[in-house]
């Protein structure tokens, strides 16, 4: 009975003190003050108030509609200004001296100054195959053009002469054409144009403050011909690159993490007003190539023997030589499928190309990697092919010819629907091959933040007039 009646008082005590601090609850919600949330200590400050304000005045909406109205207008204003995808990529561009780049054109500076004028005249970069790894100098051209430019409508990046301002330090340096033009010994020379020029930038970006700060994390270096930047690439590989593939990268050096995957310039003449259809290209696999390549190129020789004798597929050695991109560009523009088959190295301009063509692109490539696949689908528009089952005598012939008409047309007009973003053109226009790839580095700059973050947790106090170098860990396994 005792028992009984000490478990009664403790379930009446424990009902008595939950309806007590209920009522206090409600009592000071009704009466207490509205506090304020100070968000100006968080990043996009006034994206997360405005955030707030929104939910906590939802109770107000039918009391004052009025100022419900003027605090969409203000949410309207803000968002708009803090959305992602309206955001423009600051970057700082070191004012290199001109050997690094317009020089190696033939390009010779005015005055004091290192720039070309591009509102007057831009320096021509040269044709045939040098054109497909042309990248540093679509890019350097954007940015010399944000400088003139009235507006921002279509452009992802534009230069700030602060570096303290910039998400990322662009190197324009133009390895590319370096390595094409410059690598062989000149006259009494005991190392080439190509090797003393990497070897100068070296010494350059060690010795700036931007480096010191980042260790070069932030940096951006474009190294697009696969045998560019090869002496000093180990040296800046804590800058983030933009290559054609990793072929001839080790991982820990370069890797679809940290670097951008930038498309080549297409070389053939691009298929303006293609009213083409599915029986008006004759041709059913298009290749025109060298066929005798190293590595994993060794598969256009197998596949050459396969396919040569079928009547409806043109396979066959091509060079730029004499009429070779004007039959190239005929010959892809007559034709439905376009093979893009791995060379010395995983890429070739053979994709773009295709692209270019709206000859549906055949990729038999194991290890390739491809421009903007974070935000694009290629297989809406591309076939892929291991390699392994290429080379089984007639699946590729058979899975091709299995394509039927309305397949081929919806990848031929995705085609056309993507095609202007490999498209390299001075100026950039919105969406274009340039405006892409800064969006690739803007897409790279948070966790290139998080790494920089990351790496000050243990940092100490600087003594007075001291500056801190950001150190970066050798890579391991570097082989």
């Amino acid at each position: 009975m005792g028992l009984l009646t000490h478990r009664s008082l403790f379930c009446l005590f424990l009902m008595t003190s939950i309806v007590f601090i209920l009522s206090w609850f409600f009592v000071l919600r009704s009466t207490g003050p509205h506090h304020s949330v100070d968000f100006t200590i968080l990043p996009n400050s006034k994206l997360f108030a405005l955030a707030y304000n929104e939910n906590s005045n939802e109770s107000s909406v039918m009391r004052a509609s009025q100022g419900k109205e003027e605090e969409e207008a203000t949410w309207n204003k803000h968002s708009k200004n803090c959305d992602p995808k309206k955001q423009v990529l600051k970057v700082f561009m070191y004012d290199l001296p001109s050997e690094f780049h317009f020089e190696l054109l033939g390009w010779k500076p005015v005055g004091k100054s290192v720039w070309p004028d591009v509102r007057a005249k831009v320096p021509e970069y040269p044709g045939g195959l040098n054109l497909q790894h042309s990248i540093e100098y679509w890019l350097t051209l954007d940015l010399l053009n944000s400088e003139f430019a009235d507006k921002l409508r279509g452009r992802s990046a534009v230069r700030v002469r602060n570096s303290s301002e910039a998400d990322v330090v662009f190197v324009p340096f133009f390895s590319s054409i370096c390595y094409n033009r410059y690598s062989n010994l000149k006259p009494n020379q005991k190392k080439s144009t190509n090797y003393l020029l990497q070897e100068k930038l070296v010494k350059f970006l060690i010795a700036q403050e931007e480096w010191k700060k980042s260790g070069g994390r932030d940096h951006i270096i474009v190294a697009h011909h696969p045998n560019s930047l090869l002496d000093a690439r180990m040296k800046l590989w804590p800058a983030i690159y933009i290559l054609s593939d990793f072929g001839r990268y080790p991982p820990t050096i370069a890797n679809v993490e940290k670097d951008v995957i930038a498309p080549y310039r297409h070389v053939i003449r691009s298929f303006v007003d293609d009213s083409s259809d599915f029986d008006s290209r004759p041709t059913l696999i298009y290749f025109q190539g060298a066929l005798y390549r190293k590595d994993g190129g060794i598969i256009r020789q197998e596949l050459f023997y396969m396919l040569k004798d079928e009547k409806d597929v043109h396979f066959s050695f091509g060079s730029v030589q004499k009429d070779g991109i004007k039959q190239a560009t005929k010959g892809m523009h007559s034709s439905k499928f376009c093979l893009n088959i791995a060379g010395d190295t995983p890429s070739s301009n053979r994709l773009f190309d295709a692209i270019a063509s709206h000859c549906v692109p055949v990729i038999i490539s194991d290890e390739i990697e491809l421009p903007f696949e974070d935000v694009l689908d290629y297989s809406e528009f591309c076939i892929f092919i291991r390699t392994s089952d290429a080379l089984k005598k007639n699946f590729l012939i058979n899975l091709i010819r299995s394509i039927g008409k309305e397949e081929w047309t919806r990848k031929w007009k995705r085609l056309k629907e993507v095609e202007n973003f490999y498209e390299f053109q001075y100026p950039s226009k919105d969406n274009d091959a340039v405006q892409m790839i800064w969006q690739a580095v803007s897409r790279k700059v948070p966790a290139m933040r998080r790494k920089l973050h990351r790496a000050r947790r243990f940092s100490r106090t600087i003594v007075s007039g001291q500056r801190e170098v950001m150190s970066v860990d050798i890579p391991r396994n570097l082989w």
